[in-house]
């Protein structure tokens, strides 16, 4: 099998997401660095323009956004599953909620108190990323409302493990838990384990602590042109097609572009591969990296004719 392959950057939560993914299930994988702001030269052949951290590669296939990316560690590496049988649906779901709800509240709590020492590059980057100017005034003024629903939102997963339950879902980490401690390490991180609304919530932080233990797995770094090169040298495995009865009445083989719903509204165009409840994925061809299929999850991305 083809070696795992990282893109990301240290301070990116939603990479953190990954890397403690890889730990719970022991696994070994490549670092590649990228840069945390536009351009991304060895990463946009890769993915054909997506531009949000992380994005995980194995050979010639790419995936794009952390939920493609935990289903495929599933599919792949079924010890410690991050999905188990019978808790799939809550941990999936508990998973959408952290990253369109709660992460957003966290990103408003350390930005409040933080964007004003950031340099000027940065918001430029965030602020085209977004669709909205980057406003460290205005965050920071926002930031007790922030703070609020972040306390208000980390309150169930405190409910969830008033009964002593090592994890979230029961006594072994699910997706929910990698999903919830996203947030939580960003504020962590970036401000302290004591940071309010942190200081409340401390059969939270305790969890957290022990989601800490599990660590990273074992990783060795790789450069952005190395990566290429892998892809380059590979094939991509057989996509697993398209549902013929999919309400979007798309078919296999049609030049579709892919796009997130949120942020960094950059679409990806190609040949559509696959195409079901969880899953899109598109063929295409770059000059520098090959032949690739780019996976990306169904929710929270709009796949359209192009």
């Amino acid at each position: 099998m083809a070696d795992i392959i990282l893109h990301h950057y240290p301070t990116s939560p939603y990479a953190e997401k990954v890397r403690l993914a890889f730990g719970i299930k022991g696994l070994t994988w490549k670092s590649v660095i990228i840069p945390n702001i536009m351009p991304k030269p060895d990463l946009m052949p890769l993915t054909g323009g997506y531009r949000k951290t992380p994005v995980m590669q194995i050979g010639a296939d790419i995936f794009c956004d952390t939920q493609i990316i935990m289903r495929e560690l599933d599919r792949r590496f079924a010890p410690m599953p991050l999905m188990p049988a019978g808790l799939a649906g809550i941990a999936e779901a508990l998973s959408f909620w952290a990253d369109r709800t709660l992460f957003w509240a966290a990103v408003g709590v350390v930005m409040g108190q933080i964007a004003d020492q950031l340099p000027d590059a940065f918001k430029k980057d965030r602020s085209a990323f977004s669709g909205r100017d980057f406003d460290a005034a205005a965050l920071k003024k926002t930031t007790p409302f922030a703070r609020d629903q972040l306390y208000a939102s980390l309150s169930h997963a405190e409910a969830m493990l008033a009964d002593k339950r090592p994890y979230l879902l029961g006594e072994q980490p699910t997706l929910a838990d990698v999903a919830v401690y996203n947030p939580v390490w960003f504020v962590r991180q970036r401000l302290s384990p004591a940071a309010p609304p942190m200081d409340r919530l401390p059969l939270l932080g305790e969890w957290a602590t022990r989601m800490t233990r599990f660590g990273h797995g074992v990783n060795s770094e790789l450069s952005g042109p190395d990566a290429l090169e892998i892809a380059r040298a590979a094939s991509p495995d057989t996509p697993a097609g398209v549902d013929a009865n999919d309400p979007s009445g798309l078919k296999a083989g049609a030049s579709v572009a892919v796009t997130p719903d949120d942020t960094g509204k950059i679409p990806v165009k190609g040949q559509l591969a696959t195409l079901n409840a969880h899953e899109i994925a598109v063929r295409r061809t770059d000059e520098k990296a090959g032949e690739l299929v780019v996976h990306f999850p169904r929710a929270g991305y709009v796949v359209t004719a192009a």
